[in-house]
């Protein structure tokens, strides 16, 4: 079987992109209660850094980044003498957006901001986190968290259409008595808004947040199952090694999605070499019957396959493991670095030397 890499590479990246989507959160509050900060903990790119977003209602704006599969609406002015019609231009764009066709354009979850400082839950927080909760889930996020004295319950007890109440501390901080504070909740938050958000833009969530690597790895071991499973289909009448190449295109998209749902800026070029350097680290060339000979060799007993059959057992053991490998490379060098992504080209090196220790191990 023929197959082009590099049109198949390209077809591959615009399918990771289609399958992860977009993701849309409103972040509400009065002005100094934290909201740039804590959009800036969770997410990459320093969102909220990228000047002052996009205006779209008068006291609105969103704020978005390339390679960052988010959007963030920041509500302003809920504190201001015009708070109705603030609210009222709010409902309209959040219902405006919900008709829309493009679910990348609905509003999918909102955080209720509300500063621990001020121990106070003015009733224009209440009337919004009300009318938000009319089209989305809610969660209310106590911000500055540093002593609670009951100030959750009291939240919890007030916002009733809230899913939850969550204390976060965004920054290190140290205390008056030199006491060190470091961020808390922020994992919490990110894991709840996972459950809330639809299915569909989960994948997006977890590209675009920073805080929890775990959350990344869960989508993408999904990615990994899904590509085995479609192998064991190829599979399931043995194909002959010459026809190898048939599973080429479900481990380089499986490559994509789970370079997407780590938030890896996915391009054509990125992928051709991230393959490339496999075929090179595996001793193949860049074409689909050596690559898979090569990764066959990561595999105890697989050697005898050569020039025989590929059947389905051995298809999704070895995409799984080509997956998972996968997985493993990219969280470690982002633990590493403490969530942040790593560079194209220390990815490319540490998967390559990763494949062939596992080479040269078996």
């Amino acid at each position: 079987m023929e197959l082009h890499l590099a049109e198949e590479i390209r077809k591959q990246v615009d399918e990771a992109f289609r399958k992860r989507g977009r993701v849309n959160i409103v972040i509400a509050g009065r002005s100094g209660v934290g909201k740039s900060t804590l959009i800036n903990a969770v997410f990459h790119g320093r969102i909220a850094d990228t000047g002052q977003g996009r205006p779209i209602t008068r006291e609105t704006r969103e704020y978005t980044k390339d390679g960052i599969p988010v959007s963030i609406l920041d509500t302003r002015g809920l504190e201001l003498g015009a708070f109705k019609e603030t609210l009222t231009l709010l409902e309209d764009l959040v219902a405006t957006r919900a008709r829309e066709g493009d679910a990348t354009r609905h509003l999918h979850c909102a955080w209720m901001c509300i500063g621990e400082d001020s121990r106070r839950v003015e009733e224009g927080d209440l009337e919004v986190a009300r009318m938000l909760a009319r089209h989305m889930p809610v969660i209310a996020v106590i911000t500055k968290a540093r002593n609670d004295q009951g100030f959750r319950a009291e939240v919890e007890k007030l916002l009733p259409v809230a899913r939850n109440v969550m204390r976060v501390r965004a920054l290190l901080e140290t205390d008056d008595e030199g006491h060190t504070l470091h961020p808390r909740g922020l994992v919490e938050l990110v894991e709840l808004t996972m459950e809330l958000v639809p299915e569909a833009q989960r994948n997006a969530f977890a590209a675009a947040q920073r805080v929890s690597i775990g959350q990344k790895r869960k989508r993408a071991h999904g990615i990994v199952a899904s590509a085995a499973a479609t192998a064991a289909v190829i599979g399931a009448t043995p194909i002959p090694f010459a026809d190898a190449a048939l599973l080429v295109p479900t481990q380089v998209g499986m490559l994509a999605g789970i370079s997407s749902v780590f938030g890896l800026p996915l391009t054509e070029a990125f992928l051709s070499t991230l393959v490339s350097s496999v075929a090179t680290g595996l001793g193949a060339t860049f074409s689909g019957q050596a690559i898979v000979s090569g990764l066959l060799k990561l595999m105890p007993g697989a050697g005898s396959l050569v020039g025989a059959l590929i059947a389905a057992s051995t298809a999704t053991a070895l995409t799984t493991l080509f997956g998972e490998t996968y997985i493993a490379v990219l969280s470690t060098l982002m633990e590493r670095r403490s969530g942040e992504l790593p560079i194209e080209e220390e990815v490319i090196r540490a998967f390559r030397e990763e494949l062939t220790l596992r080479r040269a191990a078996v």
